[in-house]
């Protein structure tokens, strides 16, 4: 007989909440056929994508939370914010920087 099993993915942060996301996964029974077995490890594929996709989306939407986060701390404190898209167009690059 075969068991659900969830696959889950649990995050922790000390700045951000933490989060758990679980998908269902039916495991083959112990005596299984070629087949199932297959058939298992095909769901087991596309399950670990959809949780590595949710994973990254939630981790992404952090990342943009900290940096608004980080930016309006930085403004407070009157120090320069660092512009991300100049950074990812000039990486790799030496740059000299513009005179006012």
């Amino acid at each position: 007989m075969a068991t659900q099993t969830p696959l889950s993915a649990t995050y922790t942060s000390t700045t951000n909440p933490p989060f758990i996301i679980s998908l269902p996964l039916t495991a083959p029974a112990v005596s299984t056929t070629v087949e199932s077995k297959t058939k298992y490890l095909a769901a087991l594929r596309q399950s670990a994508i959809s949780l590595q996709e949710q994973v990254n989306r939630e981790l992404t939407a952090r990342m943009e939370e900290d940096k608004v986060r980080d930016a309006s701390a930085t403004t407070a404190a009157g120090a320069n914010v660092v512009d991300d898209e100049k950074e990812e167009e000039n990486y790799g690059e030496d740059v000299q920087e513009e005179e006012d």
